[in-house]
């Protein structure tokens, strides 16, 4: 009797199936142990490989570095003899070059014609330009076998004087391994058919009651949590159909909990103003709020569909594991070719307290303002980098000159000192610039306002540039007689029509003309300098208030300009809120108009 109930006890189900787990197991084992004796196989073979040749690169390192005299053998016979002693049945060929790939010596026979020649083989060049030895697996065309290359660079201190090139035969290894994994397939196939015919007896014993057990498992699935299993015994599946039943009131209560807490984060989500995304294990994304919807324009249907890398659009450049792994942070691009648009994601795998990865949490960040002022950051220090780079170039040019003796020449010595001295003050033009471009841009420049005539100070300067001006420009003003009282720092406007005025200049042809004009409006007055120059580019004309943005690079630079004048303009110009642009056709010239404040008065200008 007692035999019975053991024979019909959980106890004795579940040893039989354990027996049989481990069994299973062992042959999951031994497909391991393959693997692994594959690995242990190749390894070893190719560290015997690369032993031999570590010993076979003294004497070839001291045949390339003897000093030979008329009765010593030539360098290519020496390496012949040292190749043929360490050639085996493991080494189909070696090749031994110098630095400049040039083939010196080879082991086999029937290709001594190769020496002199000059080897095109990528891993010979690759070790020879890092000093660092290299190998691949390769599969011969004629035969199918495969092989390995090893080439090792050859070295005399620390310079690299040649390299040695060894193909060898691993495909007897490979052989071995498939012969091993023969025997471990009939293992396993009579395994299985063991295992197979005695889950069925074993699984005989046992269906009754765990059919049972799934019928109300399946009724929980559908969130039946009143159904009872029936309890066939008191062993342990009797028990545990009990607790089954216990646990099916407990799920009733804790899905009411889940279902409130489930509402919460709904909320939660909906209301953020970050967009959040959830997926699964395999990256599929199964949670996606309504921001995030927003920031990459897709529809929840279309979200639901896609794994995380195909949503981000970025499964070029990562999979779903390199996220889990090791990527924190992202910065994604969308822009296009009229509007920049950056979004940032933050990477979090859900863990269990085991380690266990059940998802990845990705939280967006639209970064569009952040990413364009990096952006404008690198390229003004690159900007800087390269005004400065030019002048400082010039003067260690001319100063090399000098010290090299133009300096004896008195004429020579006066004109290279001459441009040394024009590239200074370039220079410290530019840092002026600068510092007067900063401080615009901080608010710690002062405005020093006075009431000023703005047609009597606009004419005042257009005069100076009309009395020293070197070329056969002519000037055209409309500016109206009666006056014009406007409150501004006269330095500071003065600075920017004089730009504006040199610009023109500049850029005006011979014979050209330039036309002054001063508009009176409601509330402020409009100035307008117009050249005939060359014209900016359609679609550049916004840039010309960039700091470095030049129409003619080349000319600007021989005029010395320094880029940032019409930058340090829009500064003043906004300071004194007021607003500055340009209209321009290219081949026919440019209009810079700026406008400053204005209040009408009736008092007379005396």
């Amino acid at each position: 009797m007692g035999k019975v109930r053991f024979f019909n006890s959980v106890r004795m189900k579940l040893v039989i199936i354990f027996v049989l787990l481990i069994f299973v197991s062992m042959q999951i084992i031994g497909v391991y142990f393959v693997r692994k004796l594959e690995d242990q196989m190749v390894s070893n073979f190719e560290k015997s490989i690369t032993e031999r040749v570590s010993l076979l690169k003294i004497p070839v390192q001291g045949e390339m570095t003897k000093t030979r005299t008329g009765s010593d053998e030539k360098l290519e016979t020496s390496l012949k003899k040292i190749l043929k002693d360490y050639s085996s049945e493991d080494i189909e060929e070696i090749i031994v070059v110098d630095t400049n790939a040039q083939i010196i010596g080879v082991s086999t026979t029937n290709e001594q014609g190769l020496v002199g020649k000059t080897s095109r083989d990528g891993i010979i060049k690759k070790s020879l330009t890092s000093g660092v030895g290299d190998d691949e697996q390769l599969v011969q065309e004629s035969s199918g076998d495969r092989i390995w290359v090893l080439a090792e660079p050859i070295k005399k201190g620390n310079e690299t004087i040649g390299c040695i090139r060894t193909v060898t035969k691993i495909e007897k290894v490979y052989k071995q391994i498939e012969n091993i994994k023969d025997i471990m397939k009939t293992g396993t196939f009579l395994s299985l058919v063991i295992t197979a015919v005695l889950g069925l007896i074993v699984s005989e014993m046992i269906t009754k009651p765990i059919s049972e057990l799934r019928k109300q498992a399946i009724a929980m699935s559908k969130g039946n949590y009143f159904r009872k299993a029936r309890i066939f015994g008191n062993d342990e599946i009797g028990q545990l159909a009990s607790t089954f039943n216990s646990l099916s009131r407990k799920l009733q209560d804790a899905q009411s909990t889940t279902e409130a807490e489930k509402r919460k984060l709904s909320s939660v989500l909906a209301y953020m103003s970050d967009g959040v995304i959830a997926t699964d294990r395999k990256g599929n994304v199964i949670l996606i709020n309504q921001p995030a919807l927003n920031m990459l324009d897709v529809t929840n249907e279309e979200a639901l569909t896609k794994t995380i890398t195909e949503l981000l659009d970025i499964e070029n450049e990562y999979d779903f594991e390199s996220l889990l792994e090791g990527k924190e942070s992202l910065v994604l691009d969308y822009s296009d070719g009229s509007k920049k648009y950056y979004l940032r994601a933050n990477f979090s795998a859900i863990k269990r307290e085991t380690g266990f990865i059940n998802g990845l949490i990705t939280v967006l960040h639209d970064s569009t303002e952040q990413e364009k002022n990096e952006d404008e950051r690198k390229e003004f220090v690159a900007n800087v980098s390269h005004e400065l780079r030019t002048p400082l170039t010039t003067m260690r040019s001319y100063l090399e000159a000098l010290t090299d003796g133009a300096l004896k020449n008195e004429k020579l010595a006066d004109k290279f000192l001459g441009v040394v001295r024009e590239e200074t003050e370039r220079m410290i033009r530019l840092v002026n610039d600068l510092l007067n471009l900063s401080k615009l841009e901080n608010g710690s420049g002062t405005i020093n306002l006075h009431w000023i005539n703005f047609g009597k100070f606009f004419n005042k300067i257009i005069d100076r540039f009309e009395m020293t001006k070197d070329r056969q420009v002519t000037f055209k003003r409309e500016i109206p007689e009666t006056p014009i009282l406007v409150e501004i720092d006269p330095d500071k406007i003065n600075q920017v029509i004089d730009n504006i005025i040199s610009n023109a200049l500049k850029y005006s042809p011979e014979g050209g003309q330039i036309s002054f004009k001063v508009q009176v409006l409601e509330k402020s007055i409009e100035v307008s300098i117009r050249d005939q120059g060359m014209g900016i580019p359609k679609g550049n004309v916004e840039k010309i208030f960039q700091r470095f943005y030049r129409v003619d690079k080349a000319r600007s630079r021989k005029l010395g300009g320094t880029g940032l004048g019409l930058a340090i303009a829009k500064q003043i110009i906004t300071s004194h809120q007021g607003n500055i642009f340009a209209r321009s056709i290219e081949g026919v010239g440019t209009t810079i108009i700026f406008s400053l404040p204005y209040e009408n008065s009736e008092d007379e200008w005396e």
